[in-house]
């Protein structure tokens, strides 16, 4: 079967809360609760999921500023970002303040996930990219029969990840985009941080920053 996933926009940054689980046995996860928790927990009654554990792309505001709330609520573990993104993490409750965003109390992931490991959920196996490039410790996770991958803010419809935040690099963001997304496969349809979703083969034949077009490529 495949994995459902319903996307919540949340904070005033208006980010891509995504709610991934398993329609028989109603386990799931949150991807990226930046804030919004009321909303988020509202979402997760109205589909009967019961959470299983909380997944972090990176370490921006929006997408992981709640994690630790909404963790410690539930009594489940936080998994991801890489481990490249704790000085992001560390400094959530800093950014919290900088943005006028609610401050929640600090967190550290119980588990930093590496590239090509594996993320079990409700019977299902996520795979695991270290995608840098817009942060240091960005990470996907891809379930690819269900064809399907949550991408935060590497690839947008029509646009990529800002290289303009701290330790962000714009060679290894198309770099990651073009060896560690598109090489999954055209037929991949992803949710990215923010915005509409969109697939590897339409972001690999017209986007104007990461399109074979784009770099040259055959």
């Amino acid at each position: 079967m495949a994995l459902k996933v319903a996307i919540l926009p949340v904070t005033p940054f208006q980010q891509n809360c995504s709610l991934i689980w398993d329609d028989e046995t109603g386990k799931g996860a949150a991807v990226d609760p930046g804030g919004d928790l009321e909303r988020i927990e509202e979402a997760m009654q109205e589909v009967g999921m019961t959470l299983e554990k909380v997944l972090l792309t990176h370490g921006h505001l929006d997408h992981a500023s709640a994690a630790g709330e909404l963790a410690r609520k539930h009594g489940v573990k936080i998994e991801g970002p890489h481990i490249g993104d704790k000085f992001l993490i560390e400094s959530l409750p800093a950014q919290g303040k900088q943005y006028g965003f609610p401050v929640y109390d600090a967190f550290e992931p119980d588990r930093w996930l590496d590239d090509e490991d594996t993320v079990e959920l409700a019977g299902y196996t996520l795979r695991v990219r270290h995608c840098p490039g817009h942060t240091p410790g960005h990470v996907v996770f891809i379930h690819e029969p269900s064809k399907i991958a949550l991408v935060g803010d590497v690839l947008f419809q029509g646009s990529i990840g800002r290289t303009d935040f701290p330790g962000g690099n714009y060679d290894q963001l198309i770099s990651s985009i073009r060896e560690r997304l598109f090489s999954l496969g055209d037929e991949i349809a992803f949710v990215p941080g923010h915005g509409p979703m969109s697939s590897f083969e339409r972001e690999r034949k017209t986007n104007p920053f990461c399109s074979d077009l784009a770099v040259g490529a055959d």
